[in-house]
């Protein structure tokens, strides 16, 4: 194992969260060590909406600015690594990496994100960000007035729905099996012209993560332009659970105000802690983090 290094703040994650963090952090001097290992969850997205300045950039374009522009400050330090272990010994961070390297910190930011679980739906990941999406607010517009459909049951359903009619009028609701909807529930659909539809999905077929149509189980096809599901999720890094970080109801890990999560000295932010997926939050999250944490540092040495 390669010599431990100290550092004020090890920051696990290196997308909009995490470099956030890192130059709150680095335009406070403070020496800081962002371990990422380059495999974003919106890596398939082709662009990326509701952030002023930004609208309509690549993730990755607003990833690689981002850090062009935390590395100016030279008390900032970028590792490209998975880290797969961490432990607290008493006032003190170690974290581990895959290849074998040890760094300590006083302080240990989680951001991490969280890993959609993908249906066994042949089509469906080659289209998730792309015409599967998950917010109407990061990809409603491009989609507005067209043929769109929900993947959901029950309440989900009626929920997802109603947000959605706020942009196309041409709504479906496919159900994957026996709708489980409440009569006023279904009411409302037919007011507002939303069909159901029961069939059991078998494959999406798609062009580049373009849907060209939606094949069911019974041989029924159907034509739309963009679907609509919320996936379950699991944390990307099981680190923070192993540090005994609590965990909400939902499965986030659960933080304060200031961005800290249940154990004394861990800060965490964006996606792993909250159902806001923007990269707006994600960036505001972060520099929460990096302010917060370093005042926790001042008061322990002032």
């Amino acid at each position: 194992m390669k010599q431990t290094k100290q550092y004020d703040a090890i920051i696990i994650g290196g997308s909009y969260a995490g470099l956030s963090a890192g130059m709150a952090l680095g335009r406070a001097l403070r020496r800081v060590l962002i371990i990422d290992s380059g495999d974003p969850c919106n890596k398939q997205t082709p662009h990326s909406h509701n952030f002023l300045t930004n609208d309509g950039k690549t993730p990755a374009e607003i990833a690689s600015l981002a850090k062009q522009q935390v590395s100016s400050y030279d008390t900032v330090t970028f590792l490209n690594a998975l880290v797969t272990a961490g432990v607290k010994k008493k006032n003190v961070f170690e974290i581990h990496t895959q290849a074998g390297e040890a760094f300590t910190s006083r302080k240990l930011v989680f951001a991490t994100g969280i890993k959609n679980v993908m249906p066994d739906m042949p089509g469906f990941a080659e289209c998730w960000g792309i015409s599967v999406l998950h917010c109407p607010y990061c990809h409603g517009y491009e989609v507005r007035h067209q043929k769109t459909g929900i993947l959901a049951n029950g309440d989900a359903a009626f929920e997802i729905a109603s947000l959605i009619s706020n942009w196309t009028n041409d709504l479906t609701v496919y159900t994957n099996g026996t709708p489980v909807l409440t009569d006023q529930q279904k009411k409302k659909f037919q007011r507002h012209k939303i069909s159901i539809t029961e069939a059991v999905l078998d494959r999406i077929e798609q062009k580049d993560g373009y849907i060209e149509k939606i094949i069911f189980k019974d041989g029924g096809e159907a034509k739309v332009r963009a679907i609509y599901a919320r996936l379950p999720f699991v944390q990307s890094s099981p680190v923070p659970q192993s540090m005994d970080c609590e965990l909400t109801p939902e499965g986030y890990i659960k933080i304060d105000e200031a961005q800290k999560t249940t154990v004394q000295g861990i800060y965490a932010c964006g996606d792993n802690t909250s159902k806001m997926r923007t990269v707006a939050n994600a960036v505001s999250m972060g520099t929460t983090t990096g302010l917060m944490l370093n005042k926790e540092l001042i008061e322990e040495d002032f």
